[in-house]
């Protein structure tokens, strides 16, 4: 316990008062105008401008965030029999450095982790002032990205009292339930905000149809006035990101979001009927586009650092909030990266390891099962739910597989079961360090 103290001091004073990204630095020009739209969570720029009252800046949100985390593995080491794998997977360098940073990737992660805690701590019945904390906890990662409901579904699931979950048409109940309330979670705290719709979503399909007409050769797009549009997505389209196409880029693409946007609005169409519809009709060109694309994203069969995993330094801001460089910071930002350059930072490697722990968590009570299913269903969710390929993204996957490896330690699983759960892990990371070697 006392590591964990020390690492959490440790780390606060490398990273303070924070560092901010272009979204943060969006997010709180909305916190202090109290003008929300939903391009981010309205949730977390809602808790931020509350917030502003006592400090103003990006500290009391790394407080929020940086607190919620370490309370989550102070919680679990203080139950496990063996801390020092809890131990070692809140110290992976690529998590204390995205800590620093004012993320709401950063936020559900502590979130998730605090109520992965308050759960261990629940026990199989009663206690439900634990348990309804670690819902509530739940319940608010859920507001903070669209996807998070793949993250947390396991976790609602296992906090429930096992005599919910006895049979199997109870456990359907309990996940039918649950799943329904975590998806209606974001859409009721935007509503709540007086969030603006931003169409936030219309980036998903604006970039499956660039890919779709990059590797079909036909205009997947809507009617645009925009000569020889598949000549122009090509020199647009970027497997890792969806950015050329937004309004931010240095040279934005004349196939853009806003002209889009206004496209489906004047024909009356829905975009999300058209996506789907072309999507069925060129499957294989989706299909290579996502694949193209998750090699990427996951960090697989690549032969160059795609960018930077974490930063160091806050985007220019209105506000003059930047970190002051320390020693300290800089080391845990040298481990970071490289770190990131092996197998570590590879999501790939983390998606693997928890199907893997699927396996070997099998029979085994406790958290190690419904962390191992968050874990791949989250990461392996960006299959098909990813615009971009930033590594921050998969910071809960590497943490929640982490965390189900010393849940299967700590319980004593034998050690040939562990080793034979990582075998696709091993697998891949092998793969993707011959395919680094070999480019």
């Amino acid at each position: 316990m006392a590591a964990l103290v020390l690492a959490a001091a440790l780390q606060l004073a490398a990273y303070w008062p924070g560092i901010m990204y272009w979204d943060a630095v969006r997010q709180y020009g909305q916190a202090v105008s109290g003008a929300f739209d939903d391009w981010h969570p309205p949730a977390m720029e809602w808790v931020w401008r509350q917030m502003i009252a006592l400090h103003p800046g990006p500290a009391p949100m790394l407080l929020l965030q940086a607190g919620l985390y370490w309370l989550g593995f102070a919680l679990l080491a203080a139950r496990a029999r063996q801390r020092w794998p809890v131990v070692l997977v809140a110290l992976l360098p690529f998590a204390l450095a995205t800590l620093g940073s004012v993320l709401k990737d950063s936020l559900m992660a502590g979130a998730l982790l605090a109520a992965v805690g308050l759960a261990a701590w629940a026990g199989r019945e009663g206690r439900w002032g634990l348990r309804i904390a670690a819902i509530t906890l739940l319940l608010f990662a859920a507001t903070l990205r669209f996807n998070a409901l793949l993250a947390a579904l396991p976790l609602l699931v296992a906090v429930l009292p096992a005599s919910w979950r006895r049979t199997p048409a109870r456990l359907a109940a309990c996940t039918l339930v649950g799943g329904f309330a975590l998806a209606a979670a974001m859409p009721l705290a935007n509503h709540a905000t007086g969030a603006k719709p931003s169409g936030v979503a219309l980036s998903l399909v604006i970039f499956d149809l660039g890919g779709i007409t990059e590797h079909s050769g036909v205009d997947a797009f809507p009617p645009l006035p925009v000569a020889s549009p598949v000549a122009v997505n090509h020199r647009c389209y970027d497997p890792v990101r969806w950015d050329s196409y937004a309004w931010w880029v240095a040279e934005p693409c004349p196939i853009g979001f806003a002209l889009i946007r206004d496209t489906f609005a004047a024909h009356h169409q829905s975009p999300y009927v058209f996506w789907l519809k072309a999507i069925a009709a060129h499957p294989i060109a989706y299909a290579e586009h996502r694949l193209r694309h998750a090699n990427q994203n996951m960090r697989f069969v690549i032969g160059h650092e795609i960018e930077r995993p974490v930063q160091p330094q806050s985007a220019p801001n209105d506000w003059g909030y930047r970190i002051t460089q320390n020693p300290l910071q800089r080391a845990l930002d040298w481990l970071a990266v490289q770190s990131c350059r092996t197998p570590l930072g590879w999501p790939i490697c983390w998606i693997a390891l928890a199907l893997g722990m699927v396996f070997a968590s099998r029979g085994v009570p406790g958290m190690a099962m419904p962390l191992a299913l968050s874990a791949a269903l989250y990461g392996g969710g960006y299959l098909v739910l990813s615009v971009a390929s930033d590594l921050r993204y998969h910071l809960w996957t590497m943490l929640a597989a982490g965390l189900a490896v010393a849940f299967l330690v700590d319980a004593g699983v034998p050690r040939r079961r562990l080793v034979l759960a990582t075998v696709p892990a091993i697998g891949v990371a092998l793969i993707g360090t011959a395919a680094r070697l070999l480019w």
